[in-house]
């Protein structure tokens, strides 16, 4: 019974809005969609094991890996401006994190992205958010409504749109959100999540890629450098 009443509370935190995600996936025919949990994580477990480290980056099986050096994009935000990462100046690094309108879990994280940002920006590492789905397979994640969102939200970050789905696969990304920390020279330092806790942000005991950063400002290498990432599967258009 009590195990029960535990999957009861559990489901019912994440509950609609990750019926939402899962049945849109299946209604829209996705590809990558499976039977399992969209998230990939069982809602019931405890939250600090929702992101956990992972110290074989092979668990990462395409796109960048730790080390590897990223190439620049150039992609339309929200401001209707193209934007790219060497267009930036005096920056430490880059905060790249794929995320979108639609899930439940990137929407949980807007709040602790925007106060990432206003923290650590001035210290030369912004956040620049990238919207990789479809909207055709997801219209919640439109240019039109990202505007929206990004207004409503008044996100002081960059929220840039993957036209075309380019930019995700280079990168490896799976999930949204799924973040991947550039230095300066735009090497790859830390891939995975944000922290430990995507249902409550008073509950988190790591906070990795602050963790990550804070390495690299005192001169050494993220640990972990790698975490799973939690969230939606990201919407690729049909084949």
């Amino acid at each position: 019974m009590k195990q029960f009443l535990v999957m009861l509370i559990g489901l019912a935190l994440l509950g609609t809005g990750m019926t939402a995600c899962s049945t849109a996936s299946n209604e829209e025919g996705n590809a990558e969609a499976t039977t399992t949990s969209e998230a990939d994580v069982n809602v019931n477990q405890a939250p600090e094991a929702q992101a956990v480290a992972v110290n074989n980056e092979a668990d990462q099986l395409t796109g960048y890996q730790v080390g590897d050096k990223a190439t620049d994009f150039k992609l339309m935000g929200t401001d209707d401006k193209e934007h790219s990462l060497g267009d930036m100046a005096d920056v430490k690094g880059y905060v790249i994190t794929f995320t979108c309108n639609h899930c439940p879990y990137s929407v949980l994280y807007e709040d602790r992205l925007i106060d990432f940002h206003n923290a650590y920006a001035a210290k030369g590492y912004p956040v620049i958010a990238i919207n990789p789905n479809d909207p055709r397979v997801q219209p919640e994640d439109s240019i039109e409504l990202m505007k929206e969102r990004a207004k409503e939200k008044s996100f002081p970050f960059l929220y840039l749109f993957d036209e075309g789905q380019a930019i995700y696969p280079q990168y490896g990304a799976t999930r949204t959100p799924h973040v991947f920390l550039l230095d300066k020279d735009m090497v790859v330092r830390y891939i995975g999540a944000i922290d430990n806790n995507a249902r409550e942000a008073s509950a988190v005991t790591e906070k990795y890629l602050e963790k990550a950063i804070e390495a690299l400002e005192a001169g050494q290498q993220p640990d972990p450098n790698f975490t799973k990432a939690v969230g939606c599967t990201i919407k690729a258009k049909k084949s």
